[in-house]
């Protein structure tokens, strides 16, 4: 029980803060892993691909997949739940509140605000992944006592990773440039990337 109660509540946190979309759950995601040791950052890296080729909002997904590999079936509705709980409730609130809402100049100085705040944090994200997909470079989350910024430091024996590379690249080009595939559906190349990564091991990159 106690366990279900912390993905509520871990969850519930991060659909209330995580404002600008399912990349901006991204940073509460990987602190949540941190913390919790429920996942490693890899495993969200996974994650990630999952949600993004599944159908439905990304946050809501990496919400249920998150549960399922904590607590099963329970733990993903938990998870799922406690993620959109705080949608729900805001959107009552200025359902019931939206003529005073839609004019009020603090509401919109106080989006205004908002908006560099998710630009943050969906690029924070987008870094992340970079790094994670692309190079062998790994943020360090500080001690006690050692400050609030993250360190980096090379995982493996080369600071890029090759394959990775090399199969993003082919992909820029042929979903750009090379006008027979182009206009493929997205889920294609995503079929194919995953057959890409099985038949050369891109999960050991």
């Amino acid at each position: 029980m106690t366990v279900y109660l912390k993905l509520f509540w871990e969850f519930f946190k991060t659909g209330l803060f995580a404002i600008g979309g399912g990349m901006a759950t991204l940073p509460f995601l990987k602190d949540i892993g941190e913390t919790t040791g429920w996942y490693t950052y890899g495993d969200l890296m996974n994650m990630l691909a999952v949600s993004e080729s599944t159908p439905g909002p990304i946050g809501i997904n990496m919400a249920t997949y998150v549960g399922y590999t904590v607590g099963g079936v329970p733990g993903a509705v938990i998870a799922t739940i406690g993620e959109v709980t705080p949608s729900i409730i805001v959107i009552l609130i200025v359902a019931m509140m939206l003529k005073r809402f839609r004019d009020n100049r603090y509401v919109n100085q106080a989006f205004y605000g908002l908006r560099p705040a998710s630009t943050g944090l969906i690029g924070a994200a987008c870094v992340a992944v970079v790094l994670e997909v692309l190079t062998s470079i790994q943020a360090v989350k500080p001690g006690a006592g050692e400050g609030i910024v993250n360190t980096f430091r090379i995982a493996g024996d080369s600071l890029l990773n090759w394959r990775g590379l090399a199969l993003a690249a082919v992909l820029l080009v042929l979903t750009n440039w090379v006008k027979p595939v182009k206009n493929w559906h997205p889920i294609v190349f995503i079929g194919l990337s995953a057959v890409v990564g099985v038949a050369f091991g891109f999960a050991g990159a």
